[in-house]
C-alpha cells in the first residue's frame, strides 16, 4: 500500500535494530486516516480486515522493514544512557506527495531489544488520546506527528489495572530526537555521531550542508524550529506533560503525546501529568525546558564543530540563547493574531499580559475566553460582551481591559484581521473530560463518541451546534485534573 524506503536503516547499529512485531490476538480496525494515506502515496486502500492485520503488526506490510530505534534521554532531568523504542517499530519511510520523506511507525507492537522488561504494548486509552490530540494539532497548523491508524488488539494490557490494548500507527517527519544524539554521543564513537548528524542535515536541514560549519548551522536550525513550535503550543494552551529530551524532535514536531492536556482554567503553573510531581513541565515552564533540552543537543554536537575549546562552547551558547528572541518574535505575532490586532501593533504584548492576568485572577477558561473575544470582535454587540464577561469571576477588571483592547482593536479592524483572529482561536479543543468520555465509552466497546469527537476537533473553527456542545468547558463534576502516561 505504501512505497516504503529505508534510509535510516543504513545507519549503524545500535541506532536501528531489526525487530519484528509480536502478533496480537484479535486485531480490529478502530480508525484509519485515508486522506493521510493518500498524501503518503497510497494508491489503493485495502479492506478493513487487511488494514487491521497490517497495522497491528500481525502481517508484515509489503516492503516494510521493521526496526526499533535507539536513543537515550534526560527524564525529568536525570540522564538515562539507553532508552530506545521499547514498544515501537519503524516500518520504513515514504516520500509524500510534497516530496518530503516521512516515517511510518507502529506503537504498541510488542517487545523490542530496548523494552527493558516491559511488555511492549499500549493500552487503548493513550492510543485514542494521541489520535485525537495529534490530529487536532495538525488541523491547527501546529507541527506534529500524525495519526494514520488505530487498531484494537483483542488483548488486555496491565498498567494500574487490566485495560484493552491497541496499536497506534504514527507518521512523523522523522523519529530522531535530542535523545538520539545523546545516545550516539554516549557510544563515544565520533563516526557514528557524524553519520547521524549528516543524515539529519540531508533529511531536514539541507541548507546547513553548505554552511561554513554545518554542525553549528544544524544547531541553529533546530533551535529556530523548536522556538516556533513551543510558541505555538503556548498559543493554544497545550501542555506536553513529559518534555524529556527523548521526547524532543529534531524535526521540530510535537511528538510523544503521553499525559498531555490543554489548559482550561488559566494558570501559568498548570500541570495535568500525574508523573510531574515537581511541576518541571508546567505550562509556563515549557519555553525554558525546550531551551534546556536544546543545550543538551548542543553538547552532543561539540565534537563535530569546526571551532574547539572555549570558542566552540561560546558559539553554541550564543545559538542556544537565540531561542529566547526567536520564541518571543513568534509569540508576538501569535498574540497579535489572537487579539485581532495588526502584527505591528505596539500594544499587543501589554494587552496579552493584561488578559492573561484577568484570566488567571478571574478563573477564566482560556479557549472559551479567546473564542468569546473573537465573536465579540466580529460582532461587538452587548450580547457578546455579556457572554464574555460571564466567563470571569471579576467582571470589573475584565471590563476595564475590554475598553483598552477595543481602542487598540478599532485601529486594526479589517476582514483579514478577523480571519487571522479566528484562525488563531479555535472554537474547540480536545478537552480533558471529552477525551476521557471517549476513552470510557471505548472501554465499553462503543467507539461512536471517539469518531464524533474526532470529526469535530479536526475542524476546530466549526461553529455548528454539535461543535459548540462538545466545546463547552467541563462542569465542576466533569473536570479531569490528572492525565496518565501510557507506557
Amino acid at each position: 500500500m505504501l512505497p516504503f524506503e529505508h534510509l535510516y536503516s543504513t545507519l549503524p547499529e545500535p541506532l536501528w535494530v531489526a525487530t519484528q512485531a509480536t502478533p496480537v490476538a484479535s486485531p480490529e480496525l478502530i480508525a484509519f486516516n485515508a486522506p493521510l494515506a493518500h498524501e503518503l502515496g497510497a494508491k489503493e486502500i485495502p479492506d478493513s480486515t487487511t488494514l487491521a492485520e497490517w497495522f497491528s503488526g500481525n502481517q508484515p506490510m509489503p516492503d516494510a522493514k521493521p526496526g526499533a530505534l535507539g536513543y537515550a534521554g534526560h527524564q525529568f532531568g536525570n540522564f538515562v544512557p539507553q532508552l530506545g523504542d521499547g514498544r515501537a517499530l519503524l516500518l520504513g519511510e515514504v516520500i509524500d506527495q510534497n516530496g518530503v520523506r516521512r516515517d511510518v511507525q507502529l506503537k504498541g507492537s510488542g517487545r523490542t531489544p530496548f523494552s527493558r522488561g516491559g511488555d511492549g504494548r499500549s493500552p487503548l486509552g493513550p492510543v485514542l488520546r494521541e489520535y485525537l490530540v495529534s490530529e487536532f494539532m495538525a488541523a491547527m497548523g501546529i507541527p506534529t506527528t500524525r495519526a494514520l491508524a488505530a487498531v484494537a488488539s483483542g488483548e488486555r494490557v496491565v498498567r494500574q489495572m487490566a485495560e484493552p490494548g491497541a496499536v497506534f500507527t504514527r507518521v512523523a517527519s522523522s523519529h530522531i530526537r535530542v535523545g538520539t544524539f545523546q545516545f550516539a554521543a554516549a557510544q563515544r564513537d565520533e563516526a557514528l555521531l557524524k553519520a547521524l548528524a549528516d543524515h539529519v542535515i540531508a533529511r531536514h536541514y539541507p541548507d546547513a550542508a553548505n554552511a561554513e560549519d554545518p554542525y553549528m548551522a544544524l544547531l541553529e536550525a533546530v533551535v529556530a524550529r523548536q522556538a516556533v513550535l513551543i510558541a505555538r503550543w503556548i498559543s493554544v494552551g497545550f501542555i506536553h506533560g513529559v518534555m524529556n529530551t527523548d521526547n524532543c524532535s529534531i524535526a521540530g514536531e510535537t511528538i510523544d503525546y503521553g499525559p498531555c492536556a490543554f489548559m482550561e482554567q488559566f494558570d501559568p503553573q498548570k500541570v495535568y501529568s500525574s508523573i510531574d510531581q515537581g511541576r518541571r513541565y508546567a505550562f509556563a515552564n515549557q519555553p525554558a525546558i525546550a531551551q534546556w533540552n536544546l543545550a543538551r543537543f548542543a553538547e552532543t554536537l561539540l565534537p563535530l564543530m569546526r571551532e574547539e575549546g572555549d570558542a566552540v562552547v561560546e558559539q553554541a551558547t550564543d545559538a542556544i540563547r537565540r531561542f529566547e528572541s526567536l520564541f518571543s518574535a513568534e509569540q508576538v505575532r501569535l498574540h497579535a493574531d489572537k487579539l485581532g490586532l495588526a502584527a505591528e501593533s505596539p500594544q499587543a504584548e501589554a494587552l496579552m499580559e493584561g488578559l492573561e492576568s484577568q484570566m488567571h485572577q478571574g478563573r477564566m477558561d482560556m479557549t472559551a475566553t479567546f473564542d468569546a473575544l473573537t465573536q465579540y470582535a466580529a460582532s461587538p454587540s452587548d450580547e457578546y460582551r455579556q457572554a464574555l464577561l460571564a466567563l470571569t469571576t471579576q467582571p470589573d477588571g475584565l471590563t476595564a481591559w475590554l475598553d483598552t483592547w477595543q481602542q487598540a482593536q478599532i485601529a486594526s479592524q479589517d476582514s483579514e484581521r478577523f480571519a487571522a483572529m479566528r484562525s488563531a482561536n479555535p472554537v474547540i479543543i480536545p478537552r480533558n473530560h471529552r477525551v476521557q468520555e471517549v476513552i470510557d465509552a471505548a472501554y465499553d466497546g462503543d467507539f461512536a463518541p471517539f469518531h464524533t469527537l474526532l470529526a469535530v476537533v479536526t475542524k476546530p473553527f466549526d461553529e455548528s451546534v454539535e461543535a459548540r456542545r462538545l466545546a463547552a468547558p467541563a462542569t465542576e463534576n466533569e473536570q479531569v485534573l490528572r492525565t496518565f502516561c501510557g507506557t
